[in-house]
């Protein structure tokens, strides 16, 4: 795991953002490495979380290929390359369920980065 990866978890755990999820999806697809996936408790958490990830990485000097959020802001994805940060209200997460749609893919142990 990279440091702007480890550095995107820990800025998610610092904001308190639920059910962190870091997924190695790079033998399954081209779009990025690791798929890091989190969720809010409303709006105004969400884009904390996501203004957090963004503040950190920037100052460790990495800055995103893309960001993009659906009007409501229940859904951030954040294209850091090698990996992408999905920040999402609770119900959208569950209705789009992405850890089922990439099961494929390998769940990353973070345990050690985020608090318990």
């Amino acid at each position: 795991m990279n440091e702007g990866l480890k550095t995107a978890v820990k800025a998610l755990d610092s904001k308190k953002g639920i059910d962190i999820r870091v997924i190695e999806i790079g033998k399954l697809s081209s779009l990025a490495d690791y798929f890091v996936i989190v969720s809010g408790n409303s709006e105004t958490q969400t884009r904390a979380l996501a203004d957090e990830v963004e503040i950190k990485l920037k100052e460790a000097g990495i800055t995103p290929k893309n960001i993009q959020s659906d009007t409501g802001r229940t859904w951030i994805i954040m294209d850091y390359y090698d990996f992408i940060v999905h920040v999402f209200h609770k119900e959208t997460r569950e209705f789009y369920s992405l850890e089922r749609l990439w099961r494929d893919g390998l769940d990353v142990d973070i345990s050690e980065i985020v608090t318990p």
